[in-house]
Formats: structure tokens, sequence, C-alpha cells
């Protein structure tokens, strides 16, 4: 017999700068790598104020894990040290795999309007961790949407509903990334793999999850962990939501956090950074560069 997920725990993300300057939104990061295995970190960026991002991501390394921006409005630039150059725009997705190493910088582009956005950090599993660096840049136009009842809609990142298929393919990390749009008052069941580490963000309105006296209401800004079970239940409030809805299966290894490098012990740390002042971190070049 199928289960609810009941909702294991409620987050608020706190306001905190980081890169060279930039007001965000985290939501969660340190104090969650049990909790929310494989997921390490999520951003939400976003500001209607050009002085609270312009001085951006400059260039800065990263090392073990993968990186997901997924742009919500306005234009960011990046470069990275495998020689991709690009611009993400509102829909698009930069999936960027770091591997062994990669250096690379997001710098926000003055926007009218709101700028916005998410990054979602993934571990990488102890055997991939220094696997060979790689770049994906997904364009909105690539990422499938569909509607699943009437008045609900998902845009599928990653995995899959139904027989629509997201984008990213060979994961090194078994996850789903769904982007919900719900109109006021509709209701959504999910099923998702029971073993499975399950969250969901609520960026925009209002909704209700889980069941009977299980139910939990959230607000704009609320992440709610999941606990066991075979699916997830939703519905709406007044004004529609809009959230995320991401799952992936856990790692269960020990965690070495450096910054943007994160491995599985200190002494990789370590030697990641001396590598890093070494000048010998990259281990993969742009073609044509030997």
């Amino acid at each position: 017999m199928e289960k609810y997920r009941e909702i294991k725990q409620v987050i608020l993300g706190r306001r905190t700068i980081d890169g060279a300057g930039v007001k965000l939104t985290r939501i969660f990061s340190h104090d969650t790598i049990k909790l929310l295995d494989p997921f390490l970190l999520l951003d939400n960026f976003g500001s209607d104020k050009p002085e609270d991002y312009l001085a951006g991501f400059p260039w800065h390394p990263h090392r073990g894990i993968e990186t997901i921006t997924y742009m919500k409005s306005g234009e960011v630039d990046h470069e990275d040290s495998l020689g991709n150059k690009g611009t993400i725009r509102k829909g698009d997705v930069q999936w960027m795999t770091a591997g062994s190493g990669i250096i690379h910088q997001e710098m926000p582009q003055k926007t009218k309007g709101v700028l916005s956005g998410f990054q979602l950090w993934v571990n990488l599993p102890a055997k991939e961790k220094m696997c060979k660096p790689r770049y994906n840049g997904i364009l909105a136009s690539d990422i499938p949407e569909l509607e699943v009842y009437p008045g609900v809609k998902v845009k599928v990142l990653a995995g899959s509903v139904g027989k629509t298929h997201g984008p990213v393919k060979d994961l090194y990390v078994d996850i789903t990334y769904l982007d919900f749009s719900l109109e006021a008052r509709k209701g959504l069941e999910r099923k998702t793999d029971p073993k499975h580490t399950a969250f969901a963000y609520v960026y925009e309105g209002d909704a209700t999850f889980g069941v009977g006296d299980g139910e939990v209401h959230a607000g704009t800004g609320s992440l709610l962990v999941f606990g066991e079970g075979d699916k997830v239940g939703a519905k709406s409030g007044a004004n529609g939501a809009k959230f995320l809805l991401v799952t992936g299966k856990p790692l269960r290894e020990p965690v070495a956090w450096g910054g943007p490098i994160v491995m599985n012990t200190e002494a990789e740390i370590k030697t990641a950074f001396s590598e890093i002042e070494a000048g010998t971190f990259i281990k993969v070049k742009p073609a044509g560069i030997k």
C-alpha cells in the first residue's frame, strides 16, 4: 500500500552575502548534510536592485561536486577553465560537473525588473570526485513542460515524469529536479522512490503538503524535507503556488567541506588548496592548450 510522505522538517532560509557581495537567501547548507544527502546547498538569489547582485561571483574553484544554476529571470554571464563562455538566460540551466577541478565565474547582468534564480549543489560519490569535469548548458526551449493535472504544469529539468524525460543525461547521482506551477487551489500527487531524499521549495505563492493530520502549510520561502513514503501530496492556496520538487539517491559517505571544494576527507581538502596555490589544480585544460 502506497504511503504519503510526511513532513520531517520545515526550513526557512537566511539572508547572507556571497561571492564578491551578492545578497541572497541560503536555504540550506552545512547543517543539513545528513538530512538532505546527496544535496549540499541551495541558494535562492534575486533582487530588483542591481547593487544587490552586480558584484557577482568572480573566478573561483570547485572540486568534488556538481553545481546547477537555474535562472527564473534576468541573465548571468559565465566563463570557465574548460573554455566555455556564454550567457544563462530566463529559464536556462547551467549544469556543471566540477569533478577533478574547474575554475569559473558567474556574473549577473543588470536587469530591468527582478533578476532571480537558484543554485543547487549535488555531492559526487567518492569514486567520481576526481572525474573529468564537464559543462552542460541547457536552453529553456530544451526543457520539457507538460500539464500533469488540469491547472498543474511541471518543467522537467532532470529525471522523468511519465514518459517525459529531462534534458540532462548520464547523471553521476540519480536525481529528479522538477519545477511545478499550480493555479489556485489545485492539487497533485507525485510518486517518489521511497529510498530517495526528497524536498520541496516554495518560491511563489503558498501550498499545503502532506495529508490528514500530517498536513503542513508552507508559504513563499519555505523548504519542506519529506520523510519516508512513496508519494508526495500538495495543494496550492488561493493565489496558486510555484515550487521546486527535488529527489535524489543518498550517498551515505563522509563529507569534508572546504568552501567551494567538497571531498570525503580533510586530507583531500588540504591537497586541493595546495594544488590551487601551486597552480596544479586544473587537470583538464581547454582544447588546443597543452
